[in-house]
């Protein structure tokens, strides 16, 4: 992609170029990054000026960046970024012509990149994105179809919560593939989780029984965690240095596009009692783009180095040693008490609409569309940012502490006050989520960093059987879901306000540093 600016200048060529690689900071060739975009480089040309004693300048931007899947989207934002930082170039190369002060330095803005990626690293971060699409879709049909579901095999709110709850056992078919994820690679995994979670999809679109579709949908969800898992692993250790909270918030934007679609398709659910199996199907079908994914998908270049270095790696022990251990129990911690909460709001939010709120199928659409869809591209960028820019500590503090409040508002709340609370909870909770995410791949080393997060995601499975048990058992006795939802928000609130402090800070540290190898 090219773009070019022409300006003419009252100056004879050699001074006119002089004059434009000071005003823009190239170096003595004339080269450089583009104003704005760090994916984007400016060159110059100097030549007379045919028509009049001058000479003209003519700056050609180009971004050579190719993003498998999403090319599409970022297509137009890099257009933006060439016409954006070209305006800005000729706005300086004039005010140094003319002796006035230079324009404020262009700064960048939401959907630009904090870093420089090279082509491997764009190229692994999009395909594992597109991978993050397919996985949060298939993770999501369960919660968001989990009433037409209840109601089309006759089941009680306690049942369907401790559906979800039985689901959480997939996580020790993720445990196992999370941890061989250090010794074969982070590809085989990812890739073998995407065709699980297709199969088992397909099962749950035709199951006759509730008890075979929560079979089936204990594969997804183990697929699920596994590819999310490995996936953020990959992301941050191909992502460059002061860019990894950034990269992680795309990943978490493309799962919250798969999550999106899981929210387009409700009111498939209005159609008939089985029309939710369509929905199902949907999912079933992306076992045909896992060919395109292999074809693009490559190892991470840390995991390959490692593996050069040796084959000793991916031991549990390592990850309980004297360097690691407390980080590994203050996450697991955090991730316990945390999912007491999001894992019953989650699930059983849709519910809640329907039961208590008398919400259809669209309606429910209609609400997760207004308060889910744009309030969580906002929270993820924002996270991104400010996971890179104010530490991560800080803002998963405040994102656990504001988004479990104002989550517990919406479930008490009534009126306008539910949209209210469930937009802003999202902009918060995104924010806080992303930050201890990155965090749990950040805080270990390479050969054992599948190992750790492994635990990480066991752990944080029970918490959310610990949750959806306990929702649904308050839910059964105090007759209202909403309140047991809230309820079960103390175990959060604990963890922001003790345990996350406690965590080191790895925002604006070399990844090597923080998470050093021993191997």
């Amino acid at each position: 992609m090219r773009r070019s600016e022409r300006i003419h200048l009252p100056c004879a060529p050699e001074p006119a170029q002089q004059l434009t690689y000071a005003a823009l900071g190239l170096d003595a060739g004339g080269g450089g990054r583009l104003a704005g975009s760090p994916q984007s480089s400016v060159t110059v040309q100097v030549e007379e000026d045919g028509y009049s004693s001058g000479s003209v300048v003519t700056l050609t931007a180009e971004n050579l960046t190719r993003l498998p899947f999403f090319g599409w989207f970022y297509a137009p934002i890099f257009r933006f970024e060439l016409r954006r930082g070209l305006r800005w170039s000729r706005t300086a190369v004039e005010a140094a012509e003319a002796g006035t002060p230079a324009p404020e330095p262009l700064g960048v803005h939401p959907f630009s990149t904090p870093g420089n990626f090279d082509a491997e690293q764009s190229n692994l971060i999009a395909t594992v994105a597109f991978a993050g699409a397919l996985t949060a879709f298939a993770a999501a049909l369960f919660g968001q179809f989990g009433d037409p579901i209840a109601k089309s095999f006759h089941e009680s709110d306690g049942s369907l919560a401790s559906a979800f709850a039985i689901t959480r056992v997939g996580a020790v078919i993720a445990l196992v593939a999370a941890t061989l994820a250090d010794r074969y690679g982070r590809r085989r995994i990812l890739l073998g989780s995407l065709v699980g979670l297709a199969v088992a999809s397909a099962i749950s679109a035709v199951a006759p029984s509730f008890g075979i579709l929560i079979a089936a949908q204990s594969v997804v969800r183990a697929c699920v965690n596994a590819a999310l898992i490995v996936g953020g692993i990959a992301v941050v250790e191909e992502a460059p240095e002061g860019a990894r909270a950034f990269a992680v918030s795309m990943l978490a934007l493309a799962a919250g596009a798969g999550y999106a679609l899981s929210v387009i398709l409700l009111p498939i659910a209005d159609l008939g009692p089985d029309a939710w199996r369509i929905a199902f199907g949907v999912s079933a079908l992306s076992i045909v783009l896992v060919p395109s994914v292999a074809r693009h998908l490559k190892e991470t270049s840390r995991f390959r180095a490692l593996a050069a270095r040796t084959d000793e790696w991916g031991r549990f022990r390592e990850v309980f040693d004297r360097a690691y251990g407390k980080r590994l129990f203050l996450l697991a911690a955090v991730g316990f008490l945390s999912n007491i909460f999001s894992a019953p709001s989650a699930q059983l939010s849709n519910r809640y609409l329907g039961h208590q709120r008398g919400f259809s199928s669209s309606g429910i659409a209609q609400f997760k569309a207004v308060t889910t869809g744009i309030p969580g591209l906002i929270g993820i960028l924002l996270a991104g940012r400010l996971a890179e820019s104010r530490g991560r500590r800080p803002v998963a503090i405040i994102g656990v502490l504001a988004g479990t409040l104002l989550t517990v508002v919406f479930y008490l709340g009534t009126g306008p006050l539910i949209w209210v609370a469930s937009s802003f909870g999202v902009i918060a909770a995104a924010s806080g989520s992303l930050s201890v995410g990155t965090m749990d791949a950040e805080l270990f080393p390479t050969e054992v960093r599948g190992t750790a997060n492994a635990f990480l995601l066991l752990t944080g499975v029970l918490g959310s059987v610990v949750g959806l048990l306990l929702a649904g058992l308050l839910s059964d006795q105090f007759h209202d879901l909403g309140v047991a939802i809230a309820l079960c928000g103390v175990a959060p609130i604990l963890a922001g306000a003790f345990l996350i402090r406690r965590l080191p800070e790895s925002s604006g540290r070399m990844l090597d540093d923080v998470s050093p190898s021993e191997v």
